[in-house]
């Protein structure tokens, strides 16, 4: 689904790549759309151990860890070319307008994964490296908000440069590491 997107993964093709019976699939999912929940579930919690790895690294400032968590992901991503992007993002696009099943899923995962970042956005508030005027739950959303735009142009201009543009904008505005903002 990552490789090929929701609609384009049919039931014989993700048998066949799992070289399995079309109906051991069948027997275990009731639909492409609870193997689809079941994936998303699957890589979400890889994302999420990717976030506490970078966001619980208490060496780092607040702010330190939130680019270490970019540069992870930005890493992982050139890696692919630039031709993959998150499939939470993809999904959301894709499914959701579709799928109640899959919409309210990953209404519970960007809730959850707002939380991850708010908790390391309150620190950075704590600490002073954040403008005091700003939410910590509005900051989180509105970052993964832009993160997953950038992410999308990305994979459009197979190049990193959405993503640098994004770090750069949001540290030099919203961000200050290491002093007073």
């Amino acid at each position: 689904m990552l490789r090929n997107g929701y609609a384009a993964s049919g039931v014989r093709e993700i048998a066949a790549e799992a070289a399995a019976p079309q109906g051991s699939f069948t027997n275990h999912f009731r639909s492409k759309e609870s193997f689809a929940r079941e994936v998303l579930d699957l890589y979400f919690d890889h994302a999420k151990r990717l976030v506490h790895e970078a966001l619980s690294d208490t060496s780092l400032s607040p702010v330190g860890r939130l680019r270490r968590y970019l540069d992870i992901i930005i890493a992982r991503l050139a890696e692919d070319g630039f031709v993959r992007g998150c499939l939470i993002g993809d999904l959301s696009l894709e499914a959701a307008p579709v799928s109640e099943l899959l919409r309210d899923r990953l209404s519970q995962i960007f809730a959850e994964w707002r939380a991850l970042f708010a908790a390391c956005v309150t620190e950075a508030l704590a600490q002073g490296q954040v403008r005091a005027d700003l939410d910590a739950e509005d900051l989180a959303d509105f970052l993964l908000a832009s993160w997953e735009g950038a992410i999308l142009r990305m994979k459009v201009e197979r190049s990193a440069a959405p993503l640098e543009r994004f770090k750069t904008i949001i540290f030099r505005t919203i961000f200050e590491e290491g002093s007073d903002v």
